[in-house]
C-alpha cells in the first residue's frame, strides 16, 4: 500500500513540477520579448523548479487535487512583471497572460506523443503512466488558467479587454478570487464548469497526435 502511494506521488509530481515551472517561465519569457526584463533579472526564466515553488500552491494543492480526483489545481510563485514596461502595453499583457496556458497545451501534446510511443518500451507501464499524467496535468492547468476569472491568466486577459470603467469589479475579485476558486474546487463546482473546456482541449490534443 505504501509503495503504491509513493509510486502515484512520484508519477504525478514530476509532470506537475515541470508543468508549473514551464508555465511560469513562459510568462517571464514572453514579458521579456515585450520589453520587460524583470523576470529575467530575478532568475525566473528558468526550467529549474526551485525558484518557482510555492509550498502551498506547488506541493499541497496538487496533492489535494490528486486525492480528490478533480482537475489538477496548483500554482507557483507569480513571475514578477512590471506592466508599464510592456510595449505595446495592452496587447503585450494579453500575450504574457496566455503564454502560460499555451505552454501547458504544447507540453500536453509532447507528453501525448511520448504516451503513444509506449509500445516501444515494452512492458514499461510506469513510462505510460508518467506520460499520461503529463497530459492530464498540463491540460488541467491550461483549462483552469483559461477561465476568465482573476487571478487566473484568463482573468488577466479579460481585464485587458474591458474598458477601464468596468475593470474595478475584476480588480475586486482579484483579491478574493483564489479563495473562491478553492471553495469551488472542493465543492465540485469548478470541475463542472471546466470539464467542457478540458474535454475540448483533450480532443484537440488527440487529433494532433493521432490518438483515436
Amino acid at each position: 500500500m505504501l509503495f503504491e502511494i509513493i509510486h502515484v506521488i512520484l508519477i504525478w509530481s514530476v509532470p506537475t513540477l515541470f508543468a508549473i515551472t514551464v508555465h511560469e517561465a513562459a510568462h517571464g519569457l514572453v514579458a521579456k520579448w515585450f520589453n520587460d526584463p524583470t523576470a529575467w533579472q530575478y532568475g525566473r526564466i528558468t526550467l529549474n523548479p526551485v525558484p518557482h515553488i510555492d509550498i502551498i500552491g506547488t506541493i499541497l494543492f496538487p496533492l489535494l487535487s490528486l486525492m480528490t480526483g478533480g482537475l489538477m489545481f496548483g500554482w507557483a510563485k507569480p513571475v514578477p512583471i512590471i506592466p508599464r514596461n510592456l510595449k505595446p502595453r495592452k496587447y503585450a499583457m494579453i500575450f504574457v497572460a496566455l503564454a502560460g496556458p499555451f505552454s501547458n497545451i504544447i507540453m500536453a501534446i509532447l507528453w501525448a506523443f511520448l504516451m503513444i510511443q509506449h509500445p516501444v518500451f515494452g512492458s514499461n507501464i510506469a513510462w505510460f503512466e508518467l506520460a499520461q499524467a503529463g497530459v492530464i496535468v498540463n491540460l488541467s492547468l491550461a483549462t483552469i488558467n483559461l477561465l476568465p476569472f482573476p487571478p487566473l491568466d484568463g482573468g488577466k486577459v479579460l481585464i485587458e479587454l474591458l474598458p477601464y470603467s468596468k475593470r474595478w469589479l475584476l480588480d475586486l475579485l482579484d483579491q478574493y478570487g483564489l479563495m473562491i476558486l478553492i471553495v469551488m474546487m472542493f465543492t465540485g463546482i469548478l470541475g463542472v464548469i471546466l470539464s467542457p473546456i478540458f474535454n475540448t482541449l483533450a480532443l484537440i490534443v488527440k487529433l494532433i497526435v493521432g490518438i483515436r
